[in-house]
């Protein structure tokens, strides 16, 4: 009487699982970029606030030229938020809200490794218009549906295209 498993027939049952566990990987795929894609676009809202906050207490958004009482959050350079991402102005804008003592205790990070939100403001000091954006996965987003991508503006960040083209998904005041 045999008692256990063969090597072979262990190994088969290893392959086995191991293919079923691929196919459902891969069919993960489209849900997770969808999942991304959701958390940027409620984060794009939530940077929305922090920036509305900002706002009302300083009279004016972030640009790249200190001014006033509200200097502290107002970036000099480009900054990576978190540190393994790009440098942007928004990594910069990130850092120093936190820091500026205004009440916000963490800004939103790109879900994606290596990827920064963006930001842009009107003017170098005290702009009262910016546009914030994130680059989608998914170029079929329903977000896309009835988009009107914002009018560009430059002078105090970073400037780029926020069109459905390049996917990227923006708002503005």
């Amino acid at each position: 009487m045999r008692k256990g498993f063969t090597l072979i027939e262990i190994l088969i049952v290893v392959a086995i699982i191991a293919i079923l566990a691929s196919v459902v990987v891969v069919g993960l795929g489209p849900t997770q970029q969808s999942g991304r894609d959701a958390r940027r676009l409620s984060d794009l809202h939530s940077i929305q606030n922090a920036l509305g906050v900002f706002y009302n207490k300083c009279g004016y958004y972030p640009g790249t030229i200190a001014t006033g009482a509200c200097s502290a959050a107002v970036p000099t350079t480009a900054a990576a938020y978190p540190a393994t991402a790009s440098s942007t102005i928004y990594g910069a804008v990130a850092t120093n809200l936190v820091g500026a003592g205004i009440g916000i205790n963490s800004m939103p990070q790109d879900p994606s490794a290596g990827a920064s939100y963006r930001y842009t403001a009107n003017a170098a000091s005290a702009p009262t218009q910016y546009i914030v954006g994130a680059t989608l996965e998914n170029a079929n987003n329903a977000a896309f549906t009835n988009y009107n991508a914002p009018a560009s503006i430059s002078g105090g960040g970073d400037a780029y295209a926020c069109t459905v083209a390049s996917k990227q998904y923006c708002l503005t005041l």
